[in-house]
């Protein structure tokens, strides 16, 4: 029999085990990718669904709204597991570059270019103005679509929007091309904004907010990458790439009025415009987003892009912050915690208003990178998918791999100039492109709980 004294050393020894086993466990857990879902394959198709984008509701997070090229909408009711798509349709065509965004009662908005006459590029009349359709009922019934920046001369292109925390205020800003493509010195291209209400039927006149126009080219002299933000007092700010330079400007009065100069938030080393083995064309414009939470770093600015200031084959994933209105910024803060020499790209950044926490994906090759540390030995280019999580402001932060297997791209075909990536309340949501043979198929995972 066992005394006492032995029963004691037993129950210490087994609690130690039990310990050991536990911590054992949730390491194995750490380190498993999260539960990936396809929304939707694009196997058959003529045009392959990409630019992915994803909302959650702010109302019920089990339900879910997501679009992709070129008219896509898809909609989950139970937090991601299982989706249903749709075609859109408008009065106005819808022609890509898909934006989705949730409002506070439920309401989500589904942003997109125009084809008026649904002829595609054999029309002057394609991208003659910003679409916008109102998905009511939790996204269940979208409206026909209401337009803004309409001028049938000039080409409004690569838009996002945001929702003010009240739900009765939204702004929408892009890109506005004299002449898509051109290359006359005479044909330039600007930053425009605009903003409704909840109804989302009527828009302001668009108003210029950057001062130095680009050129149509649509690359690194081109003015891009316009994704606006309300902070917590109504104020907007949006950023945007030129040349290599990311500037910012604000208004304080709902997008009435904004400064009579840019601010300049970051140096981007060899433009937005760069170049990723495997991909036709491959961006790294930034992506603004502020903190509406409740917490310490309430009314922080973030700005968030790729840059290859490390050397040609090992862009990385850069954030800068401000807590003073944009006037001044940190230093870039390096993201992703790879050793130097693999390529990141195709970022994306959403900012929890509940927890205060900042979430980032992006493409990923370090894998590649470590087995073939000289780029131009590389037989493939296997790309996975990560994302990274700061809980404290975005000073430090936790990589995490989120695809379940890689891809790798063919350098065929449209693949696409952005994923996208939601979160409300610990509930996080990356959406992402793969490319399999050419195929292509629009992805999610469930990082609920790897914060």
């Amino acid at each position: 029999m066992l005394n006492d004294t032995k029963l004691e050393h037993f129950d210490a020894m087994r609690g130690i085990l039990m310990l050991l086993l536990t911590g054992l466990a949730g390491s194995l857990l750490a380190q498993r990718a999260p539960d990936n879902v396809m929304i939707f394959d694009g196997e058959g198709l003529s045009y392959q669904p990409c630019e992915p984008s994803i909302a959650i509701s702010l109302k019920d997070p089990d339900i879910m709204v997501a679009g992709s090229i070129l008219d896509n909408v898809h909609r989950s009711t139970d937090g991601g597991w299982t989706w249903k798509t749709d075609t859109l349709t408008s009065r106005y065509g819808v022609f890509g570059d898909p934006c989705v965004v949730a409002a506070p009662n439920g309401d989500f908005y589904y942003l997109h270019l125009s084809n008026p006459d649904g002829t595609g590029w054999e029309s002057d009349a394609l991208l003659d103005r910003i679409v916008v359709q109102r998905g009511k009922r939790q996204g269940r019934s979208w409206n026909k679509g209401y337009g803004m920046g309409l001028n049938d001369k000039k080409d409004q292109d690569k838009e996002w929007a945001s929702v003010s925390d009240d739900g009765h205020s939204m702004v929408t800003c892009w890109t506005q091309f004299d002449k898509y493509g051109s290359p006359e010195a005479a044909d330039s291209t600007v930053i425009l904004c605009s903003t409704s209400n909840r109804k989302a039927k009527k828009w302001s006149d668009p108003v210029r907010v950057n001062r130095i126009a680009g050129d149509c080219l649509d690359g690194d002299l081109t003015v891009e990458g316009a994704v606006p933000d309300f902070g917590p007092d109504g104020e907007i700010y949006v950023a945007w790439a030129h040349a290599d330079t990311i500037w910012m400007d604000r208004s304080l009065d709902g997008g009435v009025t904004w400064l009579e100069r840019d601010l300049k938030v970051a140096r981007i080393s060899g433009g937005w415009d760069q170049k990723i083995r495997g991909l036709g064309r491959s961006n790294g414009m930034p992506v603004t987003r502020v903190d509406r939470s409740d917490g310490p770093n309430r009314g922080r600015i973030y700005v968030n892009w790729t840059d290859d200031r490390n050397g040609e084959d090992d862009q990385d994933v850069w954030l800068c912050y401000s807590d003073d209105g944009g006037n001044n910024w940190t230093a870039p803060i390096r993201v992703n915690d790879d050793p130097a020499g693999a390529q990141q790209f195709f970022p994306w950044m959403a900012v929890d208003n509940v927890t205060g926490h900042v979430h980032i994906v992006f493409y990923d090759r370090r894998a590649a990178a470590a087995r073939y540390p000289d780029p131009r030995m590389r037989p493939s280019w296997r790309t996975d998918v990560y994302v990274a999580t700061s809980t404290d402001g975005g000073d430090t932060w936790k990589n995490l791999e989120v695809s379940e297997k890689p891809f790798e791209p063919t350098g065929k075909g449209f693949f696409g100039d952005y994923n996208n990536i939601s979160a409300h309340d610990g509930r996080v949501r990356p959406i992402w492109t793969r490319n399999d043979g050419g195929v292509l198929s629009i992805w999610t995972a469930f990082m609920d709980g790897y914060e």
